[in-house]
């Protein structure tokens, strides 16, 4: 039975975990908090999740909470004027459905869940002295821990990595007491606003460790009046910030927003960081080689939603890749060739992610304001966030997106 060692407890760690259990790996997870420690800590991450990624962990029976979360069957993009109306907005219906877990919800359960099926999970921060020697022992090694010390073992990939610098200020709220969007009050959708200049705020449904609730999540641009959260310990001081900023440059989401509440007192975040693609192979002091997973590897900028969904698809194309190894050697030829694999996939969501945090050209412009009056092109744009691929089709050429307005005119 091959040994495989997988540090640190994510999505893709945990869903990457769970899957070479089920084929009969024997498997190491090593977390540096409890299941207990996870479940009662602070908010992770907004972690709306699509189709493609849902159905990874339907593959694996790991779709624990999916009768419990709610189904967002729509998103809507609205831009924001001066005077604080709405020259474009709209609402695009998803294929399949979308959903949020909140992640202190769902790793926990996957960890208790790993561990009662006979996973070998170790509660430790790991160093890179600790993986010189692990790595002597285990037939393969993944890190999937995306930040910290053991970050520094995988190169910047410049040519992949066009920012140096974060580009957004991020903030995010779990509220309980939200009400709905007016337009549509029939189904759960995600709300993308963007304001030019200041920066986006998205507004999303999700199950939280007290149920159904909604994140306010602001991503402002770095010095701009939205990047303020810097320094705000006091989860109420952090709430009504969100707040303030929401009546002042989205005052449609502020009307229902109005007798929220946090939903506990670890529900704040904020923070930022650079957008950076690394290389998939870490080398150990002792000579060994380690391969990096999701985060690891490919960090985007939470503007597009997929870190969650990145981090399934790497998981699904990471075990795919080791089951078809066999008995062969996980060496650095074959880490790196796993690690193309899954930059089929991520290259698009990099991409994408990238290009909406620029200003936006004027022919993309154009295609958001044709949702207003084409529900094709909103629906469209809203099943992108599944499959960033289909952007290449229309979104980044202004003759593409020209071509394909005229088709959808005709």
């Amino acid at each position: 039975m091959r040994k495989i060692l997988i540090v640190g407890a994510g999505q893709s760690g945990l869903q990457l975990a769970l899957g070479l259990q089920s084929k009969g790996y024997e498997v190491t997870l090593m977390s540096q908090r409890t299941a207990d420690e996870v479940r009662a800590g602070r908010v992770m991450s907004t972690q709306c999740m699509f189709h493609t990624a849902l159905q990874h962990e339907r593959d694996l029976g790991l779709n624990f909470w999916e009768t419990q979360a709610p189904r967002i069957e729509g998103l809507g993009v609205s831009v924001g004027a001066p005077d604080g109306t709405r020259p474009i907005d709209w609402v695009g219906r998803l294929d399949g459905f979308a959903q949020s877990v909140d992640q202190r919800v769902k790793m926990a359960g996957w960890m208790e869940t790993f561990a009662q099926r006979g996973g070998q999970l170790v509660i430790h921060g790991a160093a890179v002295s600790d993986l010189d020697f692990f790595a002597r022992t285990y037939d393969l090694v993944l890190v999937s821990a995306g930040k910290g010390e053991l970050v520094s073992m995988f190169a910047r990939d410049a040519a992949r990595s066009p920012y140096a610098e974060p580009q957004r200020a991020l903030a995010v709220a779990y509220v309980h007491g939200l009400g709905p969007r007016p337009e549509h009050p029939e189904f759960d959708a995600v709300r993308c606003n963007v304001v030019p200049g200041v920066g986006e705020l998205f507004v999303m449904p999700t199950l939280t460790t007290s149920g159904r609730a909604d994140i306010l999540f602001w991503e402002g641009v770095p010095g701009g009046p939205v990047d303020v959260f810097r320094g705000v310990k006091d989860p109420a001081e952090h709430l009504a910030l969100t707040l303030e900023l929401m009546e002042k440059y989205t005052p449609w989401e502020y009307a229902r927003a109005t007798k929220v509440e946090l939903t506990d007192a670890n529900a704040t975040l904020a923070g930022r960081y650079a957008p950076t693609v690394r290389t998939p192979v870490g080398r150990l002091p002792g000579g060994g080689a380690v391969l990096g997973v999701a985060d690891v590897v490919v960090a985007n900028d939470p503007i597009t939603g997929q870190g969650s969904n990145s981090a399934s698809k790497c998981a699904a194309a990471y075990l795919d890749a080791i089951v078809e190894r066999g008995e062969g050697a996980f060496d650095e030829a074959w880490m790196r060739a796993t690690f193309d694999r899954y930059w089929e996939t991520a290259r698009h969501v990099t991409k994408w992610t990238n290009a909406m945090l620029g200003e936006l050209p004027e022919h993309v412009a154009g295609l958001l304001g044709a949702g207003n009056g084409a529900q094709a092109v909103a629906d469209r744009f809203a099943n992108g966030f599944n499959d960033p691929s289909d952007f290449e089709g229309y979104f980044y050429d202004p003759e593409k997106t020209a071509a394909y307005l005229a088709e959808v005119a005709g």
